[in-house]
């Protein structure tokens, strides 16, 4: 799979989240100390559990790293799924819960509200420091794959990479909902705008952990690879001429860009036998054997043996052919009806 220099993907995403969030983390717990703004508290329960997640996030790209051994043939991809599944769980109850809990508790129970200049210079500096990790996650998603949509990229791409981006992003608007409450206070005096702001960002928050949490699922319980490229590859091997047809495809995704497909074939021994011909493959046997009954029979008995081996190479010049193309195809199992 494809990585940043020596990192594996995802790394500078959320090594960049993580240190943003805990430098805002810090300002947005003093001005909600000088403030009293749920609103603001809210951010700052953002940021903290933010800060949680991706030290989860962290914990999955090194322990995916680590290479295949006996007990795991296929490598340890999946543990970021694990870890990533683990940080959206923590995002909807940490975040969402706490989040909703006290913007709830605030409308029930609305308190006056201390504004000073540091408030708007915390939501300022969060908001800066938000948008600069959310474009490092954006332009590390964008490598994943330069030919496919942002459309596609937001929906397909790599969850720990979009966990960055929709955090980010959210964090983001929250910033925004969270100055826009604290104006509506300024106006009208009514705390209630303020519990407003913090039922938004709750919402908000827990839309984005549950769709992260579906995503990771779908990839722990085995996900195919995409239509298109199970398509193409089916392709690949139909065309070849000693594959008659493709009777079965099964496929999953084991990493980021790391893919197991498996497929039963029905091979076309005909096709290879007429290949060797054209070959003068048998020119040689024959003139020693035409006359001898014994040695024709020897030969038969010979190349019986042989020729599972030749259907082998064969077959490891199609699975050559595929992962050439498709990088991303790791692992290959292909059985002949």
């Amino acid at each position: 799979m494809s990585s940043s220099g020596s990192r594996k993907q995802g790394f500078w995403s959320v090594f960049a989240a993580l240190l943003g969030n805990m430098c805002i983390m810090v300002i947005k717990f003093i001005g909600f100390s000088m403030s009293g703004s749920w609103a603001l508290f809210s951010e700052a329960i953002h940021s903290l559990a933010d800060l949680l997640n991706q030290s989860l996030l962290m914990v999955g790209i090194k322990s995916s790293s680590r290479a295949a051994n006996d007990t795991f043939s296929y490598g340890f991809g999946k543990e970021r799924f694990l870890w990533a599944l683990i940080s959206a769980c923590g995002i909807f109850f940490l975040g969402a819960g706490v989040t909703l809990y006290h913007g709830i508790e605030w409308l029930l129970e609305p308190h006056a509200i201390s504004l000073s200049s540091f408030t708007i210079i915390a939501l300022i500096s969060a908001f800066v420091v938000e948008w600069f990790t959310f474009a490092v996650a954006l332009k590390e998603l964008r490598r994943q794959d330069e030919d496919a949509s942002w459309k596609e990229l937001l929906w397909d791409g790599d969850p720990v990479i979009l966990a960055v981006v929709y955090e980010d992003g959210i964090a983001l608007l929250w910033v925004l909902v969270a100055m826009l409450s604290l104006w509506m206070y300024q106006i009208t005096q009514n705390p209630l705008w303020d519990s407003v702001g913090s039922l938004v960002v709750g919402f908000l928050l827990a839309v984005m952990a549950v769709f992260l949490i579906a995503k990771n699922r779908s990839f722990l319980i085995g996900k195919a690879i995409p239509q298109e490229l199970k398509e193409e590859i089916i392709e690949i091997l139909e065309s070849d001429s000693i594959i008659d047809k493709v009777l079965d495809f099964k496929s999953s995704i084991l990493d980021v860009n790391a893919y197991h497909i498996k497929c039963e074939i029905e091979c076309n021994g005909t096709a290879l036998m007429r290949e060797l011909g054209k070959n003068n493959f048998f020119r040689n046997e024959y003139e020693e054997v035409k006359e001898d009954y014994q040695a024709f029979l020897e030969f038969c008995i010979d190349f019986t043996g042989r020729l599972p081996r030749l259907i082998g190479t064969r077959i490891d010049e199609v699975e050559a052919v595929i992962k050439k193309k498709f990088p991303q195809v790791k692992h290959i199992d292909l059985e002949i009806n």
